[in-house]
């Protein structure tokens, strides 16, 4: 038998030792580990190192690959968008690019720490998160912290902080749905197990914001709740009447509020062609939309180029910064912004599909249709298919609770992708480790 030296700081390379079988008698070769790896604790230290820093699918990095270049996109539009106007209000040229990109540089670490939570953890925070943002969205609309605009009151400031509780209730819609319909999904059939605690909890965070006059934000959640139950395999028939009664409620909703209904008429083309008035003030951003649009033709003015951002366009960089990407960019721009939103909608759909457990398809699904749902409803709205809602494009507007509660859902969503590890048998050898084993 060949004898290995016993010197552990040789450098001379290791040569297979040479054993008997008991059974047959005959020499065979059998593996020897380097002697580096021989250390006291040196095989743990790696296989640890390698399950941290192991590759994860491909649905995980294209989702987060999409959400990456979104973000920077919007940033750089951003820039271009709200450089008059924050030079008018005394920040310079760059002050929209850097309060975007101060959350932004919060947000994407958050997504990531976020992705690498277990699917427990997320049972045990869908109450706590929706409790407490359905608290602060109560103080939006029972107090005096709460703030307006566009006659809608939306907005909580505390100590001088101002953000949208509302933005938060759509990430805690997400995780709760996933939970509940999960624990449900054997008495989907029955609508009782249905409607009492989806729309009955759910409904009632909706309708929190409804009373604050956020129709925009209110048709968006209950396209959350409707969504998540569609994908969870609720039958059409029991969601029908549901249905029927959240359209009721979102005209009445429109009609009850004289804002609203101006936009609504304005979106009708009713009064857009007289010079004073009312109605003719609530024409002038979809038409200097449109205009910034047809500016653009098919390759665009150039960036930084815009002529609509010179105060001509409200909100150029929020809620009609889809107009600015028209305009600067052109048709080819808007094309790419379609096509990485429908890529988004992509991976979500492939997350959907390989997900093993109901929670993560159900919340999972209610994430693509919140941000989808609302990307087209925005650009819908530029484009003049729907009348002004008020709600932006999502990872691209300026806004940062928007961009916050954004990045966190694609981390809930990311961490389906990587798969719950908690419930993994606990293992200090790799797949890698367990063939060598089974070679040797």
């Amino acid at each position: 038998m060949v004898q290995v030296p016993r010197n552990p700081a040789s450098r001379t390379p290791s040569r297979p030792v040479t054993r008997t079988t008991p059974d047959s008698g005959r020499p065979t070769l059998a593996p020897v580990q380097p002697i580096e790896a021989q250390t006291p604790g040196g095989p743990q230290v790696r296989i640890n190192l390698g399950r941290v820093f192991r590759a994860e699918g491909g649905n995980y990095f294209l989702l987060l690959g999409t959400t990456l270049f979104l973000v920077i996109f919007g940033l750089v539009m951003v820039l271009s968008s709200s450089s008059v106007d924050s030079f008018l209000a005394d920040m310079g040229f760059f002050g929209g690019l850097l309060r975007q990109g101060m959350f932004a540089l919060i947000g994407i670490p958050l997504m990531l720490v976020v992705s690498r939570l277990p699917l427990a953890f997320w049972r045990r925070v869908a109450w706590p998160s929706l409790l407490i943002t359905c608290f602060f969205q109560f103080l939006v609309v029972a107090t005096g912290l709460g703030r307006g605009t566009g006659g809608n009151t939306n907005w909580l400031n505390i100590f001088g902080i101002q953000f949208q509780p509302s933005e938060g209730i759509k990430v805690a819609l997400v995780i709760w749905l996933g939970m509940i319909l999960s624990k449900k999904q054997h008495q989907l059939d029955n609508w009782r197990h249905v409607f009492i605690p989806v729309f009955g909890v759910g409904g009632g965070a909706t309708m929190l914001v409804m009373i604050g006059g956020d129709l925009g934000t209110t048709m968006i959640m209950a396209g959350i709740l409707f969504g998540a139950l569609f994908f969870a395999g609720v039958k059409l028939r029991l969601l029908a009447v549901p249905l029927l009664v959240g359209v009721v409620g979102a005209i009445v909703l429109a009609i009850a509020s004289p804002n609203r209904l101006t936009r609504i008429m304005s979106f009708l083309n009713e009064g857009c062609t007289e010079l004073i008035g009312e109605i003719s003030a609530s024409c002038w951003q979809p038409l200097h939309g449109t205009w910034a649009l047809a500016n653009g033709g098919i390759l665009g003015v150039g960036l930084g180029n815009s002529k609509a951002k010179w105060s001509w366009l409200p909100a150029a960089d929020n809620d009609y910064i889809f107009a600015i990407i028209g305009e600067e960019l052109g048709l080819i721009g808007c094309i790419v912004v379609l096509g990485m939103f429908i890529l988004l909608a992509f991976a979500f759909l492939r997350i959907m599909r390989t997900a093993t457990t109901v929670q993560a398809k159900v919340s999972t699904a209610a994430a693509m249709v919140w941000i989808i749902g609302q990307a087209f409803v925005n650009i819908g709205v530029v484009l003049g298919v729907f009348p002004v809602l008020g709600v932006p494009l999502p990872l691209i507007s300026a806004g940062g609770t928007a961009l916050l509660t954004t990045l966190v859902a694609i981390g809930v969503v990311l961490s389906f992708a990587r798969g719950d590890r908690s419930s993994e048998p606990k293992n200090d050898f790799d797949d890698t480790d367990s063939i060598e084993a089974d070679r040797a």
